[in-house]
């Protein structure tokens, strides 16, 4: 799979999780960074698997494992910003680019299914 837009965004977003994990983490939250970090960097892991997936079915997986993470941070973006540790700006900029990849996920694993047929 060459570099996508998809693995770049994910991957760029995986970063902005780190460093927001190490900020909370810098103001001594530590249970919602914990649960956002693993699922934050999880997104592009699986991406990432997909590539050498052991078929269309095992490929369409790894993006719907890809697609549930990335809606469980989305959770726990909205609630951080609920709780005050994020600020409205970051939580727009962070969920904005947490529903691009949603989107991008989705029209994936749609076009994937379609080729199955």
């Amino acid at each position: 799979m060459p570099e996508s837009k998809l693995r770049t965004q994910s991957m760029d977003f995986a970063v902005s999780i780190i460093n927001l994990v190490k900020q909370l983490k810098a103001g001594r939250e530590s249970i919602i960074s914990n649960q956002i970090g693993r699922s934050g960097t999880s997104i592009g892991a699986n991406i990432r698997e997909a590539q050498y997936a052991h078929g269309r079915a095992d490929f369409i997986a790894k993006l719907q494992i890809a697609l549930k993470e990335a809606n469980e941070t989305g959770y726990w973006l909205e609630l951080l910003f609920k709780t005050d540790y994020l600020s409205e700006a970051d939580y727009k900029m962070l969920d904005s680019a947490c529903t691009s990849i949603r989107v991008m996920l989705i029209s994936s694993i749609n076009t994937a299914k379609e080729n199955l047929k």
